[in-house]
């Protein structure tokens, strides 16, 4: 059985409301979308012409400004379906209207319509990608917590160049390094005992 997210069980505890967890929702998309505008902005080949600093910030403003518009939007239809926060028919809804508003200042009736497609597409893309990663970067970080509390029986695989070994297996190691540093040691005294026994004859002669 799958177990629930703190936000489902937010919605499903009593005297919630269907509105409850928006802002993480919305403000915490729209900083990271503004986050990856002005990194592509540093990176952009109208840096040079514009400034770094201007176009970072133009990019950071516009990707923002996109987002918050698309979240909000695709969370006021979730509001008024009283639907789930991973119904993507939410995310068609908003992308639609989200894309319709911007379209519309940008490129009047020919853009509404263009834009409306992209952002119900994209959005709906993005959010279903989110929806299947979020079970395995979820286990991932409880992975980490208990390895960093000590409680996992976690491991790297075999073939890994990476291991981490428990206390006997250390020791083990270190007895396995030893004899073949004795071995190596052995067998140099041999040689170098071997070649002065040699060079004594042709010494003499």
């Amino acid at each position: 059985m799958r177990e629930m997210s703190s936000e489902e069980r937010a919605t499903d505890a009593p005297g919630s409301r269907p509105s409850d967890g928006w802002k993480g929702r919305i403000i915490i998309p729209t900083l990271l979308a503004g986050v990856v505008g002005g990194g592509a902005g540093l990176v952009s080949k109208h840096r040079k012409v514009l400034g770094t600093g201007t176009i970072a910030a133009t990019y950071a403003a516009d990707l923002a400004i996109v987002t918050g518009c698309y979240c909000g939007a695709r969370e006021i239809a979730r509001d008024a379906r009283a639907s789930e926060p991973d119904d993507l028919f939410n995310s068609v809804i908003g992308g639609i209207a989200s894309g319709a508003l911007l379209g519309r200042l940008q490129g009047g009736q020919l853009g509404t319509a263009k834009y409306a497609i992209i952002f119900a597409a994209a959005g709906t893309a993005l959010d279903f990608t989110t929806i299947q990663l979020r079970p395995h970067f979820q286990s991932f970080k409880n992975t980490l917590t208990r390895i960093k509390n000590g409680n996992s029986s976690w491991s790297f695989p075999e073939w890994s160049p990476i291991q981490v070994l428990d206390e006997e297996a250390l020791a083990a190691k270190r007895a396995r390094e030893q004899q073949l540093y004795a071995e190596r040691t052995f067998v140099v005294a041999a040689n170098r005992s071997k070649a002065t026994t040699e060079d004594i004859p042709k010494a003499l002669s």
